[in-house]
């Protein structure tokens, strides 16, 4: 992992992007890490929006939380619930 001092990263961005792909780049002010760059494959810019979104993280851990205390359905159960019904001859 590499790190770099906020003043001392004077190179444009696109220099750092091609960093990590080998490795992490912390940025620090006065040797503290202020913020990360990293690589990323396999994902959209929707999942790395929500994996960073603190709403949506709350809402998942809610909805995890909620599924252990009270349990759910399984999934031979969601299907029955979305199945749509079949229409009946005189619907058409």
């Amino acid at each position: 992992m590499k790190t770099i001092e906020v003043k001392k990263a004077t190179l444009p961005l696109s220099d750092y992007t091609k960093k990590v792909l080998k490795e992490p780049v912390i940025v620090t002010v006065k040797g503290k890490p202020i913020a990360a760059l990293v690589g990323i494959s396999n994902a959209d810019i929707e999942t790395v929006s929500l994996s960073n979104n603190p709403q949506f993280l709350n809402l998942i851990g809610r909805s995890r939380s909620r599924q252990k205390s009270e349990g759910g359905f399984s999934k031979e159960e969601m299907r029955r619930r979305l199945k749509k019904p079949k229409r009946s001859a005189h619907a058409r």
